[in-house]
């Protein structure tokens, strides 16, 4: 029977930023058992596939559990904090009489909306959008199994360790079963039939749990001999921890790794190299790094550099595409999502500057420094990383003359720039030291021929060595 104490107790669940995400790992709790807290505080920083957010609480009260330590990976909609909205003691309950992690009493929605809070730098959603409802006969909350009653109820049902939720037959005609792309994948990886698995996610959509529970609803009665030959197969590999350190790949270097391995064996890779004289580039850099115009911007050869590629890409516009693999279509862009490789301490990330072909000069040099802090910061959100449509990746600053380059995923091309170092080169007749570097661009040879991709890379060189051009070509 529930109490009142227990009633107040509000779960707050990890939250879906909307951008495809499944899980994210707790990096750092801000607040303790018996904290107060406040609707909006920051109660703890996650790191997701893609960034390191912090989460705000969607309500007052006192903390009364945190479910899991820093260092856990924990999946989207998984209760993460338990908090005592209720007005009760500030000192956290004993632990027998805390209700079990997996058995909420109902998570509060955000005023005014039909949804939970999301990710810092999202807000929250003033609509309610809900999948629409399924086809097919209606089950009443009498009818229904526990667990399912338990969700309309707006609890977050268990399964009973001892048993797990035998799905009925389905009848003739019924829709296809609904899960997300996660949950596919994870269904298919265990052999799972998923029109044999009781849905107890919201309007009937199957989620991870009951794919995991439907494994283990499977009678197993091997041999005891059979049952001990796998278990000491996978037992893990010992190493000298001495000569050895084991790093867990996961997060942001997860993703990278995914994404890398993705882009190489899907885009076939061309890359072309031009090595120019940059030192009129370098001197307009210091002319408008005194330029009252640019008081107070960061202003660097990576500012001419972008806005050089910015205007061969407006002289050569197809090389801005993307390759549609369902509609067999190439699909042209008319705006520039300009993508800024930085290397983080949680691993290389992509963000870019949206629509960074309608800048003006200063414009672009406000959005680069702000772009290159946030990173450092390690605050760049999801959303700054999606989009992106072309790639600069500056791998001058750790002293390599160039690079191959691989395409960000879902991109056309990538512009490497080596250091700019001074160099013995032929200027007007004679040989003289000048600032050179070399470039190199990979592009994507589904979307971007030889001559294509060869335009633009002498464009951007040509402006480097004239910069000049910058107004000319313009």
């Amino acid at each position: 029977m529930t109490t009142m104490t227990e009633a107040s107790v509000r779960e707050f669940k990890m939250p879906d930023v909307g951008e495809g995400l499944t899980e994210a790992e707790i990096l750092k709790w801000y607040v303790q058992p018996g904290d107060t807290v406040t609707d909006g505080q920051v109660v703890c920083e996650v790191e997701t596939a893609k960034a390191a957010v912090e989460l705000p609480i969607p309500y007052d009260g006192v903390v009364r559990d945190l479910h899991f330590p820093e260092g856990t990976t924990v999946d989207v909609g998984t209760a993460i904090i338990s908090v005592d909205v209720g007005g009760g003691s500030a000192a956290p309950a004993p632990a027998a009489e805390q209700p079990a992690a997996a058995e909420p009493a109902g998570e509060p929605k955000a005023a005014g909306s039909g949804r939970q809070p999301v990710l810092v730098g999202y807000g929250v959603a003033t609509s309610s959008t809900r999948r629409r409802p399924r086809k097919g006969p209606e089950v009443s909350v009498q009818q229904a199994s526990p667990a399912i009653q338990a969700e309309l109820n707006g609890h977050t049902p268990v399964a009973p360790a001892a048993t797990a939720p035998v799905a009925p037959p389905a009848p003739a005609g019924t829709e296809r079963p609904l899960a997300k792309p996660p949950v596919r994948k994870l269904a298919k990886d265990l052999g799972v039939d998923l029109t044999t698995v009781v849905p107890t996610g919201p309007d009937g959509i199957i989620t991870r749990e009951d794919v995991h529970a439907a494994v283990a609803a499977v009678p197993a009665a091997p041999e005891p001999s059979a049952v001990s030959a796998p278990a000491a197969a996978q037992a893990p590999a010992s190493y000298d921890t001495a000569r050895e350190t084991r790093i867990p790949v996961k997060g942001v270097r997860k993703a990278t790794a995914a994404a890398m391995v993705g882009s190489a064996f899907t885009a076939p890779h061309v890359t072309e190299f031009v090595t120019v004289d940059v030192t009129r580039t370098m001197k307009l850099v210091e002319e408008l790094k005194a330029d009252k115009e640019f008081a107070g911007l960061r202003v660097n050869p990576l500012l001419l550099i972008a806005k050089a590629l910015l205007v061969a890409i407006r002289r050569h516009p197809d090389v801005n595409a993307s390759w549609d693999e369902a509609a067999q279509e190439i699909v042209v862009k008319h705006y520039v999502n300009l993508g800024i490789a930085a290397a983080t301490p949680r691993g290389l990330i992509v963000p870019n500057i949206k629509d960074a072909h309608a800048k003006t000069l200063p414009q672009l040099a406000e959005s680069l420094g702000e772009l290159v802090a946030t990173a450092r910061d390690g605050k760049t959100s999801p959303a700054a990383m999606q989009g992106g449509t072309v790639t600069i990746t500056n791998v001058g600053v750790f002293g390599v003359d160039t690079g191959t380059p691989i395409l960000n995923q879902g991109e056309s091309a990538i512009l490497a720039v080596g250091a700019i170092k001074p160099q013995p080169w032929v200027h007007k007749g004679k040989v003289k030291p000048r600032q050179v570097t070399t470039l190199a661009l990979s592009f994507d040879h589904r979307l971007v021929d030889g001559e294509l991709g060869s335009k633009v890379l002498a464009d951007v060189a040509a402006i480097l060595e004239q910069p000049k051009r910058l107004i000319t070509w313009a």
